[in-house]
């Protein structure tokens, strides 16, 4: 089991956190993210809305970042975690430039980008920006197809509905290979699909614990699926937040375990098969508390679990 570090104020979701939060400013969070490489957590996530309308900020917050940019900020402050976007909406944005974006990234970092790719969920955020709500789907899968094509041919073309694109250069191609790590978030079987097209890893959102081995067969059993070793995400905080950030009111979910507790849940999770998990911001008092308890995961649950 890998550990994602859950950093504190990258969003400012009503189901998710507590106020001390609300003061971790951009300097907090690069000494945080240096903090969580030296414990040798594996992956920072950072998740990502363009802009919120005003009905919908009080249960999502209007504090979101572009997730590619604070990515790649967090890259240049450390040596090796992987910084990954949970979830980047893809058909918000044009893939030319998204490719450019990740492939800089990348690059530049010595190859630490990975990017989880959404369609996305709020309408009024597509209509703010002038993208086709109703055809996200469609939108999302030529976008990915093409970003494929930029980052993996010498000679470059596509052509699509929605983006093309022939006699171009697309230089530097990003260090990993064939490319950074590709995840798909979401839950409906039009993402797993997308998933077993396109994608080596699954960040969940809404699936319950015990429904996440037949989702990962169902990606599996895709034709389009080739074999390829694939991750999947499952943080023990995800099911606090409902559709539409609506907070679920399970209390389960909530932070504050033992380590027994913690060791069990996470071990049920890896039967499941998770490979990747985070352990929530439990009930502390700010950073130095939080930083103290991410330091006893890594000694005391990290190394008792699959």
């Amino acid at each position: 089991m890998k550990f994602t570090f859950a950093l504190p104020h990258m969003m400012e979701l009503d189901a998710m956190m507590q106020p001390w939060e609300m003061a971790v400013t951009g300097a907090d969070q690069t000494r945080m993210a240096r903090r969580a490489e030296e414990l040798g957590f594996d992956m920072i996530a950072v998740p990502e809305h363009i802009v919120m309308p005003r009905e919908h900020v009080d249960l999502s917050g209007g504090h979101w970042l572009h997730s590619t940019i604070a990515q790649a900020y967090l890259a240049g402050a450390t040596e090796r975690i992987t910084l990954n976007s949970c979830v980047t909406i893809l058909p918000l944005q044009h893939p030319l430039v998204t490719a450019k974006a990740l492939a800089t990234a990348d690059w530049l970092s010595g190859g630490r980008m990975m990017v989880t790719f959404g369609v996305g969920w709020l309408q009024r955020e597509f209509e703010l920006l002038g993208v086709p709500f109703r055809k996200r789907g469609r939108i999302a899968d030529e976008y990915l197809a093409a970003i494929i094509e930029l980052w993996t041919q010498d000679e470059p073309s596509f052509a699509g509905q929605f983006v093309s694109f022939e006699d171009v250069v697309f230089e530097p191609k990003p260090i990993q290979q064939p490319h950074p790590p590709i995840w798909i978030g979401g839950d409906s079987d039009a993402a797993l699909r997308r998933a077993a097209r396109f994608a080596s890893g699954w960040f969940t959102f809404l699936t319950k614990p015990e429904d996440i081995a037949a989702r990962v067969d169902f990606i599996t059993s895709q034709p389009e699926y080739d074999g390829r070793p694939f991750d999947v995400m499952h943080g023990l905080g995800t099911n606090r937040v409902g559709e539409g950030h609506v907070p679920t009111g399970d209390r389960s979910a909530w932070p504050g375990m033992s380590a027994a507790e913690l060791i069990d849940r996470i071990g049920a999770l890896h039967e499941h098969g998770v490979t990747y998990t985070s352990v929530p911001i439990p009930p502390v008092r700010g950073v130095e508390e939080y930083l103290d308890y991410s330091q006893w995961v890594m000694e005391e649950i990290a190394p008792n679990v699959p």
